[in-house]
């Protein structure tokens, strides 16, 4: 008798209910506000849910762990939200608008993704679940025909001095180009060019380089001009942003198979 492979555990999908999108703001409180100090004029502290205005307006891709029970609304470990330019705007703008000067990615003509609010629960963090949720995320990708995927990914904490290796590296080597490049707005606007390019260390810039950074410029991905100090998150952010048409043959491959990850 053949014995039968275990089912798989984990589904990838987008946000079908309302038990779906309360469990992704629970998982977002307990990251973005618990763990990481977070806060925000609609954070649910009571309920313990992280949510905000754009909440509505945007799609929520979730990894989903089979075993745990939605009815506790503990079932989503993973999440990503993501917003079209159509959803934007009929919203009135993308998330970052409130960050940076996005004209010049609006002005490029290209379809436009927004990538936002992408946490993953500690106990699924270094295993399969990001790999899912990127396979899953190039499918939508090439269903919608996106093809510049942008966002903002944090650094935990606003003390630059303390993050000025990683901030200077993204500085001095993955600049967007001039004329993609988006600049952050005065009012959180944070020098990134702290270190001069021969007193950088790579070695200590990559080690204190967020995953979720990392795994963007192993796509080739470029940052903005200047980061944002985001007070009320406790983050300095970064908008990233990567154009498929200018990827690698090899990183391409990951939209095109679906095989690969980032």
């Amino acid at each position: 008798m053949t014995a039968q492979a275990p089912p798989v555990p984990f589904e990838v999908r987008l946000a079908a209910s309302d038990a779906d999108r309360r469990a992704a703001a629970r998982l977002r409180y307990r990251v973005f506000v618990q763990e990481l100090g977070g806060d925000g004029p609609l954070v649910d502290h009571a309920e313990g849910l992280e949510r905000d205005e754009f909440d509505e307006a945007t799609d929520h891709l979730l990894l989903i762990d089979r075993r745990r029970d939605p009815a506790q609304a503990e079932h989503v470990v993973g999440v990503y939200r993501l917003m079209t330019e159509a959803q934007a705007e009929a919203f009135g703008r993308f998330y970052c608008d409130g960050e940076y000067d996005l004209a010049p990615l609006r002005a490029s003509g290209r379809r436009l993704l927004e990538l936002g609010r992408s946490c993953m629960d500690p106990q699924y963090r270094g295993g399969s679940g990001m790999f899912l949720m990127w396979n899953a995320l190039a499918d939508y990708v090439l269903a919608c025909g996106i093809e510049i995927l942008f966002g903002v990914a944090s650094f935990h904490g606003t003390d630059a001095a303390r993050l000025a290796q990683p901030l200077a590296w993204l500085h001095h080597h993955h600049l967007a180009p001039p004329g993609l490049r988006p600049v952050a707005r005065e009012e959180g606007r944070q020098r990134m060019d702290l270190i001069a390019p021969e007193a950088l260390d790579r070695r200590d810039a990559m080690a204190a380089m967020p995953p979720l950074i990392r795994a963007y410029l192993r796509l080739g991905g470029a940052v903005g001009d200047g980061a944002f100090i985001d007070r009320a998150f406790n983050t300095t952010d970064v908008l990233m942003l990567v154009d498929t048409a200018a990827m690698s043959e090899r990183h391409r491959g990951f939209y095109t198979t679906r095989r690969g990850a980032p």
